[in-house]
């Protein structure tokens, strides 16, 4: 029932866990298959120079036998592991790069220690026992005995193609046969291995298929993991919450600044600064509706800033403008005008303060 309810996708979070347990679809087989037909192909490729460096060896060894201290006098040895690491080392290091490389396609670099772990259980007898006789170990044994029955079909059909050929190799020479062989053998190989690619290929979709099965998770799962991921909802409210306040609480002080609030009187306010040598245009420092409104003009009588009642102007500004951008040049006329009016009443304020007498000395 448990696996039935597994309906929904596996989330980010839980293909992480299980990256980090090494789980990731890969299939054994195909790094295998690649490495063999890369390895088929090489030898169809510098068949020439093996067999020329083979042969430079042997009639060496023939020659160097004729003396009696054959060890001592000649570097046997060296020269025929030279011989040997030149023909196998290309073969085995470009196995290995192949094999590393479709590891890596198939699931990207793994770092995890959690294989390394000791585990107790694996060392049980018992456990591995029923393994082997289990579901699972019967299709992994089934999975490498098909591909195996594959091949051993297409080497009896190729056999059985030329059987006339087989039979007539006792009268041939030696050196007949042996191409004969060889050349029926690369045949055989390079069939079996496009028969175990195709193999691998559908045995890492088989594994592609199960891995992803054992992904799927159930809708409480689902929750559970976003809410360890993004927090509890009533969390998350409370954070968001605490920083509407925070941006409010900015916003309030930020009037202190301002040059003017443009009202609608009560529903809009909307707080201009504007230093002509400092900047370009106009810029909001806080806007708000309703009970926003009310502090912001109660923070704006608090440190003496204009209120200018501009309904039209108010909404196009709360409407068009975000708090601390300037405003759009399809405005600057009405904003002028208010800066304008604001600096006149302003400039009349400071000239009659200058032109009224001292008050008498008691």
């Amino acid at each position: 029932m448990a696996q039935d309810n597994r309906t929904e996708d596996a989330t980010p979070r839980r293909r992480w866990k299980a990256r980090e347990r090494a789980q990731v679809a890969r299939s054994r087989e195909l790094p295998t298959a690649l490495s063999l037909l890369t390895v088929i192909i090489l030898l169809t490729w510098v068949t020439q120079d093996w067999r020329g460096q083979w042969r430079e060896l042997i009639t060496w060894m023939l020659t160097a036998g004729r003396s009696d201290d054959l060890l001592l006098s000649t570097p046997l040895l060296p020269r025929v592991a030279w011989t040997v690491m030149r023909w196998v080392g290309p073969l085995l290091f470009l196995a290995w790069a192949v094999a590393v490389g479709g590891t890596v396609a198939q699931g990207g670099f793994v770092i995890s220690t959690e294989p390394l772990t000791p585990n107790v259980s694996r060392l049980n007898p018992v456990s591995n026992l029923q393994r082997l006789v289990s579901l699972g170990g019967l299709s992994t044994l089934l999975k490498s005995l098909v591909p195996m029955a594959f091949i051993v079909y297409l080497a009896v059909g190729v056999l059985a193609r030329d059987w006339d050929q087989v039979c007539s190799l006792a009268r041939v020479g030696p050196r007949a046969s042996l191409f004969w062989m060889l050349s029926h053998a690369f045949e055989i190989s390079w069939k079996a291995g496009l028969v175990f690619l195709i193999w691998s290929a559908f045995d890492y979709l088989l594994q592609w298929l199960n891995f992803e099965r054992s992904l799927k998770m159930t809708k409480t799962e689902v929750q559970d993991d976003f809410k360890e991921t993004e927090g509890h909802p009533a969390t998350r409210r409370r954070i968001r919450q605490l920083q509407r306040q925070m941006r409010r609480r900015r916003m309030l002080h930020a009037v202190a600044r301002a040059t003017v609030v443009v009202t609608n009187p009560d529903e809009y306010a909307v707080a201009l600064e504007y230093r002509p040598t400092e900047m370009p245009a106009p810029v909001v420092m806080a806007k708000g509706r309703n009970l926003l409104a009310q502090l912001i003009k109660r923070e704006a009588r608090w440190h003496d800033v204009p209120l200018v009642e501009n309904p039209p102007l108010a909404q196009a500004l709360y409407r068009a403008v975000e708090v601390g951008q300037a405003i759009p040049a399809k405005l600057y006329a009405a904003v002028a005008e208010i800066l304008a009016f604001i600096y006149r009443t302003q400039a009349r304020a400071s000239a009659g303060a200058a032109s009224s007498p001292p008050p008498p000395r008691g």
